[in-house]
């Protein structure tokens, strides 16, 4: 795991790289990767790459980025896993290639030798790299299929930037912080930034499941070699009555090989354990793997939930002793949250308002010595878990039914009043009839944070109409089911793993557990694992997430399998006193201002 950096300045006429302005960048990243540093310049002076490592596979020292091929002529930097390099590594040196180390870094060097911008469809993991080619000079650049790896760049038409963050970018003093209005709008509206917007006018996000090159015409049009839309709409070609034991069977075989894969590591894995099955189950399946060594598990306990249902600790803990974790669980008490608050917000590159859960476990997990977890993110998305699943078609369904008979708009007009009643406190709720006719505008409702026509509230009236009008969210949200996935389940999947999971989960995980030099591995998170189980998913939705929890020997306990689902909370509104009235929506609308206000200053 790495901070990287690259420039290239791509122009004739834009200065050569800055030594200076490369180190700042690389060095803003430094939690990122502590073990060790390094950079490598061009001849010529036009390209700078730059990285921080996290030792994660392959420890010594041959492992080091930026790494140069056998034959000197590819230069990479990576941040990321890549799970199935052994395989593509014996692959490789069967044809004729040649390695000076064992990481998984270099087979990335080879397999572009040999395959070029193909080689990223053969990859199992989470990445994002630029590979320099002296031979043809140029550079090119991928992220891996969900996202989970950040890559950011800056392109000013001469020169461009990228680095694994943000604010790294931004410490190398050459790209403007300029807000972009677009990218704040998002934020108020959904709670996180939608990609490839950022906070910055200046800077984008690489797309998840993209790449692309950079020679001296400047940036090639991405090309997208992977979308969860197009898994959805294939596995129903695929898609048979599946019956339930030979539904059991897959669930289990798939689950276990896509976790033995993120198990590879030549240091100790350990994992977030919760009460609730994702991680309870990925948990009991790590446990029962061959030589695997007993896990070191990690569960958080906060005096607020004391006795209370949200508490997971008790729970957990009693998991965590039957099946013989090396078990810890972590009090984090509001002191200490208003302690660390400075640093979170710091480490926190781009606004948001998750990600307190995931920096304070992550924080507990690297006091025990630990670079490696494991977490059960994603599995809600996988299997259906939210109540999105169930509102969205449910929305959608019945606003077009009304559509279709006369004085339709008069009975739903009568229905919101019911509807106030399920969704008490809610200020979204007058929002229904104008956009929950569809699939982007009902999403918008289930996530969003504000309402488009609420915005000048927080932004005022011009720059919310500016960031709106450049923003489209509803045209941007529908834009993610091309190609239509044709079911309702495979809507609202591909919508809360493109969207909530990306934007928001997996963004959140990354920053926060890299503020604790800690690398969080997700399983349920898998290009590979979705096309297996995607029409299995389609067939036996109703009962796939208790399949899952099924699917360890024995399988999860009564308790685990049948408790409500409460999500990893944080007793965030006590802690910083929050509004407690008016409902939780209000309450985060409150913390959603301090987040923009101190994590990301002007």
């Amino acid at each position: 795991m790495c901070g990287i950096t690259a420039i290239f300045a791509y122009r004739l006429d834009a200065p050569p790289v800055a030594r200076e302005e490369l180190e700042a960048i690389s060095e803003r990243m430094r939690l990122r990767g502590p073990d060790a540093s390094g950079t490598w310049f061009s001849a010529d002076g036009r390209v700078g790459l730059g990285s921080r490592r996290l030792a994660i596979i392959d420890l010594s020292a041959d492992g080091n980025q930026p790494m140069l091929d056998t034959a000197g002529e590819l230069v990479i930097v990576f941040n990321g896993e890549i799970y199935n390099y052994r395989e593509l590594r014996s692959r490789l040196a069967a044809g004729g290639a040649t390695f000076h180390s064992t990481s998984d870094t270099e087979v990335l060097l080879q397999l572009y030798r040999r395959d070029g911008e193909r080689m990223v469809e053969l990859l199992r993991g989470m990445f994002a790299f630029a590979i320099w080619d002296r031979r043809t000079q140029r550079m090119f650049v991928a992220r891996d299929p969900y996202g989970i790896k950040p890559l950011y760049y800056a392109d000013d038409g001469h020169t461009i930037r990228l680095a694994s963050q943000v604010k790294a970018l931004l410490a190398g003093g050459a790209v403007s912080r300029t807000r972009d209005v677009a990218g704040v709008a998002g934020f108020y509206l959904m709670g996180s930034v939608p990609e490839p917007l950022t906070i910055c006018e200046s800077i984008r996000a690489v797309e998840a499941g993209t790449s692309f090159f950079v020679d001296a015409g400047g940036r090639s049009d991405p090309r997208q070699y992977y979308s969860v839309a197009g898994v959805f709409r294939n596995a129903l070609t695929q898609q048979a009555t599946i019956g339930l034991v030979e539904a059991e069977t897959w669930m289990r075989e798939f689950v276990a090989e896509s976790l033995r894969y993120h198990l590879v590591s030549d240091v100790p894995v350990g994992a977030f354990l919760s009460s609730g099955i994702d991680s309870s189950t990925l948990v009991a399946l790590a446990m029962s793997v061959p030589g695997q060594e007993p896990l070191r598990t990690v569960t958080l306990s906060f005096g607020e939930y004391r006795n209370l249902a949200d508490d997971e600790a008790p729970l957990a803990r009693e998991f965590a002793n039957n099946i013989g974790t090396q078990h810890v669980t972590r009090n984090i008490t509001r002191s200490e949250f208003l302690a660390d608050l400075p640093k979170l917000l710091d480490a926190m590159d781009q606004p948001t308002i998750d990600g307190v859960n995931t920096y304070f476990v992550s924080k507990a997990a690297a006091e025990q010595g630990l670079k490696v977890a494991i977490s059960g993110l994603g599995g809600d998305e996988l299997f259906g878990s939210y109540s999105s699943f169930h509102r969205l078609p449910l929305m959608v369904g019945a606003l077009d039914a009304l559509k279709r008979i006369p004085f339709g708009r008069g009975i739903a007009l009568g229905a919101l009043k019911l509807l106030r009643a399920w969704v008490s406190g809610n200020p979204k709720t007058e929002g229904v009839l104008r956009y929950g006719g569809t699939y982007g505008g009902a999403y918008l409702l289930q996530r969003g944070l504000y309402l488009p026509e609420d915005l000048s509230e927080v932004m005022g009236l011009d720059a919310a109409n500016e960031g709106l009008d450049r923003l489209q969210i509803i045209d941007r949200i529908a834009r993610i089911l091309e190609p239509d996935p044709n079911t309702p389940f495979g809507r609202v999947a591909t919508l809360e793993a493109s969207l909530y999971m990306r934007n928001q989960l997996l963004r959140d995980t990354d920053w926060a557990s890299m503020a604790h030099s800690l690398e969080v591995r997700t399983p349920l998170v898998d290009a590979s694992l979705l096309r297996q189980l995607a029409p299995t998913l389609l067939s036996r939705r109703a009962e796939s997430k208790q399949l899952f929890a099924m699917s360890p020997r024995p399988p999860l306990p009564d308790a685990l399998r049948r408790r409500k689902k409460t999500g990893f909370l944080v007793p965030l509104r006590e802690w910083a006193d929050l509004p407690s009235d008016g409902g939780l929506i209000v309450a985060m609308r409150r913390w959603a201002e301090t987040v923009i206000e101190r994590a990301m200053p002007a």
